[in-house]
């Protein structure tokens, strides 16, 4: 034997991303037997060697024992994960002239055939990140079909027209390519059956009492606007933001597919297949990393901001996140997207969700009569900077529900009805602005969608000049009474949706 250069089709993420990854194997007669691994690989593969060597033995193949060179290309490109044990034990075996007579015809070509997944020392297979992105990449290539393990094959299958096929272990990879097994194939799944029977966490109607707030969160829904309840402890702010997920539209087929194609990029306990809309609550103790992306090291992962795309961000006590994590939001919060850049590489994450934050109006928890509990207040507020609370459309003061409303109060609207209203909402946007919520509204398009002329000029000014409020809290007044307006099905806006927007700037009040 001279030489044998078998190539393995496979992935590496970049952020969410997936860019194709070859695996070339090339075996040499001459030389000692050694095994050099290039194309820069993280410890995680570099370890592969003696996981793909285990699961050889285990499976009943023997070792290849001529001087190898594994190379992963592009080799500009750093690797991370465990992925790539499967495309090299595939690629050892199948250019090892030991391992019997050759694939047969109908074989299929591995060369077109993306292939990963990490492998147990048995020779089992475990689920690798990045399953969506991958079968995205291998659509996208032309490539016939995509090989992973089984417990990655739902979330793979999401992609229409890719031929998925799931292994269990490694024995199973390799007499498919010898075409002695046909692989099971992986049945499509039909997200929008799956979306409809996607369960609700809280009600709306569970909810005793709070009309007021519970109608800004319904105008932050329908217009994709950030919100800000400030009340005191126990008043029910977290209850009322874990229900914001189930007044907002179902998510389409293709938002489903992103929000899954990121938390597949994630892995680690976080779900195969998402079809509800995604409600992340990030502790107040949280990281910069950990809330907008990073990493120490390698190539930068998502953070909080963006495996709540196209759901809710929920930060509770606001105030007590730090400096830095807070002012690494205004990009998101502003632009729906964050861009991490390290030394290895940079990467661009999707982060448009509906920022819902709540706080106490002191750090007691409770609010404090006289001067002395004013300025208690004020210096509670003033941990929030005030460029994020411009980014905030609602500030919303909630209250405590008394006890005879507690005890007897009716059951308001439930999430069906409030998101009907919602849907409706959103429709006439749609018909007047496209795809663009209310809320992204800019320049030219959010003149034409509401004109500063006759009383609302005047009701601008005023508030303008007695609250101070900066030319971006302006532009949200605006876009806010565009979606109280949608919400009563009025085609105009006018004194009485701008006033009620006017209204759910409490903090420029406080400021002024």
């Amino acid at each position: 034997m001279g030489s044998m250069l078998i190539t393995v089709p496979s992935f590496a993420l970049v952020g969410i991303d997936a860019v194709r990854c070859d695996v070339e194997v090339s075996l040499q007669s001459r030389g000692l037997p050694r095994v050099v691994l290039v194309g820069l690989p993280d410890l995680a593969i570099r370890e592969s060697i003696e996981r793909v060597r285990s699961a050889m033995e285990a499976s009943g193949f023997e070792p290849p024992r001529h001087r190898t060179t594994i190379s992963l290309a592009p080799a500009d490109l750093r690797k991370q994960g465990p992925a790539f044990d499967l495309p090299i034990a595939v690629g050892l075996l199948l250019a090892s002239p030991a391992e019997g007579a050759p694939p047969r015809r109908s074989a299929p070509r591995v060369g077109q055939w993306m292939v990963a997944g990490e492998l147990a020392l048995d020779g089992g297979l475990r689920a690798i990140r990045g399953a969506v992105g991958m079968a995205l990449l291998a659509r996208r290539l032309g490539l016939e079909g995509i090989v992973l393990p089984r417990d990655n094959a739902d979330e793979a299958a999401v992609v229409e027209g890719v031929d998925v096929r799931a292994a269990a272990g490694l024995s199973e990879v390799v007499a498919f390519f010898r075409g002695a097994l046909a692989l099971d194939r992986a049945a499509p799944v039909d997200l929008r059956a799956a979306i409809a029977g996607a369960p609700r966490a809280v009600d709306f109607r569970e909810i005793r009492g709070q009309g007021a707030a519970k109608r800004a969160l319904a105008i932050a829904a329908a217009g994709g606007h950030n919100a800000l309840l400030i009340g005191p402890a126990g008043c029910g702010k977290t209850m009322m933001a874990r229900a914001v997920p189930g007044i907002l539209p179902p998510l389409e087929p293709d938002e489903a597919l992103e929000v899954t194609r990121i938390f597949s990029a994630v892995g680690a306990g976080q779900p195969r297949l998402v079809t509800e809309r995604p409600f992340r609550a990030p502790h107040h103790t949280a990281s910069t990393v950990a809330l907008v992306g990073g990493g120490a090291a390698g190539l930068p992962r998502p953070g909080e901001v963006t495996l709540a795309h196209h759901g809710v961000l929920f930060m509770d006590e606001l105030p007590e996140f730090g400096r830095s994590a807070l002012e690494a939001l205004r990009e998101p919060l502003e632009d729906g997207f964050i861009t991490v850049a390290r030394a290895h590489g940079a990467a661009r994450f999707p982060a448009r969700s509906i920022l819902v934050a709540a706080m106490n109006p002191t750090a007691r928890g409770n609010r404090r009569d006289g001067a002395g509990g004013a300025r208690e207040q004020e210096r509670y507020m003033d941990r929030v900077s005030g460029p994020i609370v411009d980014r905030i459309d609602l500030h919303v003061e909630v209250t405590a529900v008394p006890f005879d409303r507690l005890a007897s109060a009716p059951a308001g609207e439930g999430s069906d009805e409030v998101r009907t209203r919602v849907v409706a909402a959103r429709g006439r946007q749609r018909k007047r602005q496209g795809a663009v919520l209310n809320a992204h509204l800019r320049g030219a398009a959010l003149d034409r969608a509401v004109p500063v002329q006759g009383a609302l000029r005047s009701l601008l000014s005023d508030a303008m000049q007695g609250l101070g409020l900066s030319a971006r809290a302006f532009d949200k007044v605006r876009r806010a009474a565009r979606t109280i307006a949608d919400l009563e099905g009025a085609d105009c806006v006018d004194a009485v949706h701008l006033a009620e927007a006017i209204n759910y700037r409490v903090l420029d009040r406080h400021a002024a």
